[in-house]
């Protein structure tokens, strides 16, 4: 069991983190016809708009309710109320997600009640065709897949019929984490459907790459999971949480109509794709699909060809806590090292299951600091600076990646993302194993 190191240092150096406001708003963009709104200041949306304009290369549907000095002290509900008015008349969107920041939770306002006085004040039409779901994400708590965990709660507790329903013994619910990629949330679609399932994946983030190629800009989500799907998830079979974050949605889930959930921590690894696959086929009742089959076949010839490269190398990482626990889990198993643990909050469960001796809540400066004698560093796009210091390659995952394309369409779960993982892994080290060492200067010849 992991040791969990709490953050000593008054001032991070090279922050690790995002917020939970940015989390809850990527979760908010994973269904279909959603607007996600900040409500706080106008700053607090500009900077979560450029980490993910960067991150998704297009742009990204993301408003504010603009509060000022004024409403910092006197209260923002006619902030909010006017920013609900003018976006339903403006975008109609079918879902619009509030996430909080610290300037509004700060006062601790009753921003629920305030939701609910403008509902009740809204047309009929207004109020059929939005949905309005609140997500308290202050600033100042919490990281990222926090943010993301409480916006699908709230989704599923506003949204959802309660009540026991009759049960689609062929429908099932997924909830993946907010580590999941565009090619993830696709290949988990495929899978499931090989086994003859119907799949509700939420959020499905997968729509969003599509807006890049539009004939006109549409500010509001394309793609991702229907509001109309949400609302029956009670005739699900199974719920399939993926990632300690998303126990409290599939909990929410459970106790509103009845759906019994399993829990994976990550999807990624042999052991837990087999996990995976067993339940999908004792669901289905029909056997494992040939090409998962043969899936399973090219892992295990990919994981003997990786293991020579990644045998005994040592390695840090500094993700979140789920992403933490799925890449160390998965390069434990290559045979490597973990020399270096730096996550961003120290709530998770999941962190006393990292297969380290310690796990520090801290920063990239810390990362860098255990890191020295690292033979790869494994973090987002903001820990380049650090690798380039200790000369060692830097695996790209997380949030933000802007350094590199196509960064959502690489596959990190079940067999063939686990095959490419592994490929990818053991050719950057063998790329730095293969580089000669640095020649000795020549001594110079002098000329008579």
């Amino acid at each position: 069991m992991a040791r969990i190191l709490t953050q000593m240092k008054t001032a991070g150096i090279n922050p690790l983190k995002s917020s939970q406001p940015l989390g809850a708003a990527l979760a908010f963009l994973g269904i279909d016809g959603a607007l996600p709104i900040l409500h706080g200041s106008q700053g607090c949306t500009s900077f979560a708009l450029v980490l993910l304009v960067r991150h998704f290369k297009h742009m990204v549907p993301l408003q504010t309710t603009a509060m000022d000095q004024i409403a910092t002290v006197v209260g923002g509900a006619d902030f909010l109320e006017k920013a609900l008015v003018k976006l339903k008349a403006r975008t109609w969107p079918r879902l619009i997600g509030i996430c909080t920041t610290a300037v509004a939770e700060t006062r601790d306002e009753d921003i629920a009640g305030d939701i609910f006085f403008n509902a009740k004040g809204a047309s009929p039409r207004e109020r059929t065709d939005t949905e309005v779901v609140l997500a308290r994400t202050p600033d100042f708590a919490g990281a990222l897949e926090e943010g993301w965990s409480k916006a699908v709660t709230a989704m599923i507790e506003a949204i959802t019929r309660p009540g026991m329903q009759d049960r689609d013994p062929a429908k099932v619910v997924i909830l993946p984490g907010s580590n999941t990629t565009v090619a993830d949330v696709e290949h988990l679609r495929e899978t499931v459907e090989s086994f003859g399932l119907s799949p509700l994946i939420l959020p499905d983030v997968s729509g969003g790459p599509d807006e890049a190629v539009r004939e006109r800009w549409i500010p509001i989500a394309r793609g991702g999971a229907k509001v109309e799907h949400i609302r029956d998830l009670g005739a699900a079979t199974q719920c399939i949480a993926v990632g300690e974050q998303m126990r409290r949605p599939a909990e929410a889930l459970q106790g509103l109509t009845g759906v019994p959930y399993v829990m994976f921590e990550s999807l990624t690894g042999l052991n837990n794709a087999d996990r995976f696959a067993w339940l999908l086929a004792a669901i289905s009742r029909d056997n494992v699909p040939t090409a998962v089959r043969r899936g399973r076949i090219q892992l295990q010839e990919a994981m003997l060809s990786g293991h020579f490269h990644l045998a005994g190398k040592k390695i840090a990482i500094g993700c979140e806590p789920d992403q933490l626990f799925q890449f160390a889990q998965f390069l434990i198993g290559m045979g490597a090292a973990i020399i270096a643990a730096v996550t961003t909050t120290g709530h998770s469960k999941v962190l006393q299951l990292v297969p380290a001796d310690t796990v520090q809540v801290g920063d990239l400066g810390d990362l860098e600091e255990l890191a020295a004698d690292a033979d790869l560093l494994v973090t987002h796009s903001h820990g380049r600076q650090a690798a380039e210091r200790l000369a060692v390659p830097l695996m790209r995952v997380g949030f933000p990646l802007f350094d590199r394309i196509g960064s959502q369409h690489k596959l990190n779960i079940l067999y063939r993302g686990t095959r490419d993982m592994i490929y990818d892994v053991a050719n950057m080290v063998q790329a730095t194993d293969d580089v000669p060492p640095a020649r000795a200067p020549a001594e110079p010849v002098f000329m008579s």
